[in-house]
């Protein structure tokens, strides 16, 4: 099943995906940044769900399903690095923001932010191409929503 996108994934130069494939994307980012510090919780799973219900206008049961095939997906995927790069492409750089502020939600879930997590976020801001700036912004945007 994600022999497909896994190719596509690791070609030299990922064509840009479709939705579908973009939502699968950012799900299993999602699902790898709440796994990075070898504690995947349940206040982390019910954030990413809450994510993709709301970014994605998802049912309960449809969310769900897309971090089910996430978790999958994440589980075999080669790296970050083209796994970022396949989304960059599909997701203009004004909605890119909105993808650090989705991840400071999970990394930030379970009340604890470890250096793992750190580590990954600005992995991810800097593959994105989404700045210190707006990814500490988007930071500060979770943290006065949760606080």
């Amino acid at each position: 099943m994600f022999a497909d996108f896994i190719r596509r994934l690791t070609t030299a130069e990922p064509d840009s995906l479709p939705d579908p494939d973009a939502r699968l994307a950012l799900a299993a980012l999602l699902v790898r940044v709440a796994r990075v510090d070898g504690d995947y919780t349940a206040e982390e799973v019910d954030r990413i769900d809450r994510i993709l219900r709301s970014r994605y206008v998802l049912s309960p049961f449809e969310a769900t399903q897309l971090r089910g095939e996430a978790e999958q997906l994440e589980a075999v995927a080669p790296d970050t690095v083209r796994f970022t790069r396949a989304i960059k492409e599909a997701i203009p750089y004004d909605h890119r923001a909105s993808v650090m502020e989705a991840l400071w939600t999970v990394i930030l879930a379970d009340g604890v932010r470890d250096e793992e997590e750190d580590s990954l976020a600005r992995l991810v801001a800097n593959l994105l191409g989404v700045n210190d700036l707006d990814s500490n912004l988007a930071r500060q945007r979770v943290e006065h929503k949760q606080g």
